[in-house]
């Protein structure tokens, strides 16, 4: 008779296993009963840890957030520039580690107060450079959603990086949109070159906002 022990159900173990199984299966993919079957347990017992797929959700949210922030420190020196830019990169490569990760960290409300920190200090940092409190707020929202927006469209040409869907192919785009030259050429910069399509990106909403609120 095998004494072998699994490690005992909780919030955490039921996370892992749910964000691991997203990259096999996509969101669409991921139900509870999946999530039980993965952990040979009976659907039911996942409600005692969350009360439905949106609560799962919201926490494999945060866990993606704690797995992005671990080990990196902000660094006070900063512009409130270079801010923007480091956390937005930060959470696209933290996006991209997962099948569907946009999908999954938009609208999802983070659990506890581990982000509140890093919030407190990036308003600080914004604030004292001369924004007020609501720009400063409007300014890393809108650096913020169009990262999720970005990664969301980058996603769903290419769900994994070095995977892609098919119906995109520039070439095959090009030979359909033959009568629209400028169309046809624009899917160059539309589906391809994704790292310098976010960098572009990136830099139009920040100087947007300088030239906004007249912030150096």
């Amino acid at each position: 008779m095998s004494t072998e022990r699994r490690a005992p159900l909780d919030r955490r173990r039921v996370t892992d296993t749910a964000l691991r199984l997203l990259n096999e299966v996509g969101l669409d993919g991921l139900t509870l009963r999946a999530i039980a079957k993965e952990l040979d347990v009976k659907a039911p017992a996942l409600y005692w840890h969350f009360k439905d797929k949106q609560a799962l959700l919201d926490e494999m949210a945060t866990e993606m957030y704690r797995r992005m922030v671990t080990g990196t420190a902000l660094d006070p020196a900063d512009t409130w520039r270079e801010r923007l830019l480091k956390i937005n990169r930060g959470l696209r490569a933290a996006l991209l580690d997962y099948r569907d990760g946009a999908r999954v960290f938009s609208g999802s409300r983070f659990m506890g107060t581990d982000h509140a920190a890093d919030l407190e200090a990036n308003l600080r940092l914004l604030t004292e450079a001369g924004f007020t409190l609501a720009q400063a707020v409007d300014a890393g929202r809108t650096a913020h959603m169009y990262t999720l927006g970005f990664v969301t469209e980058e996603q769903g040409v290419q769900p994994l990086p070095g995977e892609r869907r098919e119906g995109y192919d520039v070439e095959e785009r090009a030979r359909r949109l033959a009568e629209f030259p400028l169309a046809a050429a624009a899917g160059k910069f539309l589906f391809d070159g994704w790292d310098q399509q976010f960098e572009e990106g990136l830099a139009l909403v920040v100087a947007g906002v300088a030239a906004r609120y007249g912030i150096s």
